[in-house]
Protein backbone atom coordinates (compact mmCIF):
# COMPACT_ATOMS: atom_id res chain seq x y z
CA UNK A 1 0.00 0.00 0.00
CA UNK A 2 1.64 3.22 -1.19
CA UNK A 3 1.23 6.80 1.30
CA UNK A 4 0.43 9.71 -0.94
CA UNK A 5 2.17 12.14 0.12
CA UNK A 6 -0.44 14.76 -0.58
CA UNK A 7 -2.69 13.77 1.57
CA UNK A 8 -0.06 13.17 4.20
CA UNK A 9 0.84 17.19 3.29
CA UNK A 10 -3.17 17.38 3.55
CA UNK A 11 -3.57 16.21 7.10
CA UNK A 12 -0.81 18.19 8.63
CA UNK A 13 -1.98 21.68 7.08
CA UNK A 14 -5.44 20.44 8.66
CA UNK A 15 -3.98 19.39 11.44
CA UNK A 16 -2.07 22.81 11.62
CA UNK A 17 -4.58 25.25 11.29
CA UNK A 18 -6.97 23.12 13.51
CA UNK A 19 -4.42 23.23 16.35
CA UNK A 20 -3.74 26.55 16.09
CA UNK A 21 -7.25 28.09 16.33
CA UNK A 22 -8.07 25.30 19.07
CA UNK A 23 -4.81 26.77 21.09
CA UNK A 24 -6.29 30.16 20.66
CA UNK A 25 -10.02 28.99 21.73
CA UNK A 26 -9.30 27.15 24.27
CA UNK A 27 -7.38 29.47 27.57
CA UNK A 28 -3.94 28.69 28.48
CA UNK A 29 -3.10 26.00 25.08
CA UNK A 30 -0.60 26.17 22.68
CA UNK A 31 1.68 23.49 22.45
CA UNK A 32 4.00 25.11 19.59
CA UNK A 33 4.42 24.25 16.28
CA UNK A 34 4.92 20.68 16.29
CA UNK A 35 2.72 20.15 19.37
CA UNK A 36 -0.65 22.18 17.45
CA UNK A 37 0.00 20.14 14.29
CA UNK A 38 0.05 16.34 16.85
CA UNK A 39 -3.32 18.47 18.56
CA UNK A 40 -5.00 19.19 15.32
CA UNK A 41 -4.24 15.86 14.00
CA UNK A 42 -5.62 14.00 16.74
CA UNK A 43 -8.12 15.99 17.18
CA UNK A 44 -9.54 15.28 12.99
CA UNK A 45 -9.97 11.84 14.69
CA UNK A 46 -11.64 12.59 17.75
CA UNK A 47 -14.10 15.02 15.74
CA UNK A 48 -14.38 12.80 13.15
CA UNK A 49 -16.21 9.88 15.44
CA UNK A 50 -18.26 12.80 17.22
CA UNK A 51 -19.03 13.56 13.96
CA UNK A 52 -20.27 10.23 12.85
CA UNK A 53 -21.73 9.57 16.16
CA UNK A 54 -24.16 12.40 15.84
CA UNK A 55 -24.79 11.42 12.36
CA UNK A 56 -22.63 13.94 10.34
CA UNK A 57 -20.93 11.14 8.28
CA UNK A 58 -19.78 11.77 4.90
CA UNK A 59 -17.89 14.15 3.22
CA UNK A 60 -17.67 17.77 4.15
CA UNK A 61 -15.00 19.23 1.72
CA UNK A 62 -11.57 21.04 3.28
CA UNK A 63 -13.40 23.29 5.25
CA UNK A 64 -16.00 20.95 6.59
CA UNK A 65 -12.63 18.56 8.16
CA UNK A 66 -10.94 21.95 8.88
CA UNK A 67 -14.34 22.66 11.16
CA UNK A 68 -14.58 19.33 12.48
CA UNK A 69 -10.70 19.31 13.16
CA UNK A 70 -11.11 22.41 15.42
CA UNK A 71 -14.45 20.79 17.35
CA UNK A 72 -12.40 17.75 17.81
CA UNK A 73 -9.16 19.64 19.05
CA UNK A 74 -10.89 21.52 20.95
CA UNK A 75 -12.28 18.88 23.01
CA UNK A 76 -8.98 17.08 23.50
CA UNK A 77 -7.63 20.39 24.65
CA UNK A 78 -10.33 20.67 27.30
CA UNK A 79 -9.65 16.99 28.23
CA UNK A 80 -5.60 17.55 28.42
CA UNK A 81 -6.00 20.48 30.39
CA UNK A 82 -8.97 18.31 33.03
CA UNK A 83 -6.06 15.87 33.63
CA UNK A 84 -2.75 17.78 33.73
CA UNK A 85 -1.79 18.42 37.16
CA UNK A 86 -1.48 22.38 36.54
CA UNK A 87 -5.01 22.39 36.04
CA UNK A 88 -5.76 20.42 38.99
CA UNK A 89 -3.98 22.57 41.41
CA UNK A 90 -5.61 26.02 40.20
CA UNK A 91 -9.10 24.10 40.73
CA UNK A 92 -10.25 24.01 36.97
Amino acid sequence: MAMDPGGIVAWIIVGLIAGFIASHLVRGAGFGLIGDIIVGIIGAFIGGILASVLGFGGSAGFWGTVVVSIIGAVVLLLILHAVSPSARARGI
